[in-house]
């Protein structure tokens, strides 16, 4: 009986891993050369993932291979999975092994100068065989073309060959200075933005598509993410300007959990339009998919992890 479930649980591995491949290259026949099984063998095993799920997790035609909706969401979890089964290996495998090498860091400016590198000598602490170099920046580099062993990053991860580990949700939320609403009112719905300073992102910004809220659907029951262009006398293309002219009252801003969780826990900013905040995206740190991790690149992450999951941390940054 033993055995059966054993195999059972390594058929389920087998199936996870051939979706995983096939998903980040997709392509059958490439996933299947990489593992070294012929592509009869890959679709088998995909074949038996869906029927056991019950679930189309790829649409397959000659000409391509893409993800259902299911697909992109079970896609995630099974990286995670993977991940944390690779380093429960490397775990045991290691044993006392010290970590060593140069690792590269990347991140966001804004959200690495703020959250990255005070945690990056802490690290060092730890592991002082490791050399870190960290690179802040707000464009999205090449990991595995530029040498980097893991990057930070905030925001709905695209399709790609990368692995990501989800570190923290990341909410985003209205802020203002309880003076600013004293003398201005307060907001009851997003609709009442319109009358509002709001300090908007210009136009040549990310941030293209507005502030988003989750507002009830036209049945009146269900919500639905909706996006809303506010305006305002101020705007600017660098968010660290919108967040310091909130803190120094001339309106209400759009912001992260990240930037403003501190000034919310000091009473400094006033958290608005609580009921119609937007669910949250993630924080990740993302890696070029490797099948045996780096000690050092794995510490990390398993470090940020430890950091980003209590809620004092966020208080305190």
């Amino acid at each position: 009986m033993k055995m059966e479930v054993i195999s059972g649980l390594m058929d389920k591995l087998k199936q996870m891993e051939a979706f995983v491949a096939v998903a980040m290259r997709a392509s059958l026949t490439a996933a299947a050369k990489e593992a070294g099984l012929t592509p009869a063998v890959m679709g088998r095993r995909l074949d038996a993932l869906e029927e056991r799920l019950g679930v189309k997790l790829l649409v397959r035609t000659t000409r391509r291979i893409s993800l259902t909706h299911e697909g992109s969401a079970f896609l995630e979890d099974c990286q995670r999975l993977l991940a944390d089964m690779a380093n429960a290996e490397a775990s045991v495998s290691a044993g006392g092994v010290k970590a060593s090498g140069h690792l590269r860091i990347t991140a966001p400016a804004g959200f690495g100068r703020r959250h990255v590198a005070p945690l990056v000598p802490r690290f060092r602490e730890l592991h002082p065989e490791v050399t870190i170099s960290l690179n802040l920046g707000d464009r999205v580099v090449d990991l595995a073309g530029e040498g980097f062993g893991c990057a930070v990053r905030v925001g709905d991860m695209p399709d790609s060959t990368l692995v990501s580990v989800r570190l923290a949700d990341n909410r985003r939320l209205c802020v203002a200075t309880p003076k600013y609403l004293q003398q201005h009112g307060t907001p009851q719905h997003p609709g009442d933005l319109s009358r509002f300073d709001c300090l908007t992102l210009s136009s040549e910004a990310s941030q293209t598509r507005g502030w988003a809220f989750c507002l009830p659907a036209a049945d009146g029951v269900s919500a639905q993410v909706t996006h809303l262009k506010p305006g305002g006398p101020l705007d600017c293309s660098d968010g660290q300007v919108l967040h310091a002219w909130c803190l120094a009252g001339y309106g209400i801003a759009w912001r992260s959990t990240w930037e403003v969780e501190s000034e919310i826990a000091s009473g400094q900013l006033v958290e608005l339009l609580a009921d119609y905040a937007a669910p949250p995206n993630g924080i990740y740190a993302v890696f070029p998919q490797r099948k045996h991790l780096p000690l050092r690149v794995r510490l990390w992450i398993d470090f940020l992890k430890h950091h980003y999951s209590q809620p004092q941390f966020w208080h305190a940054s």
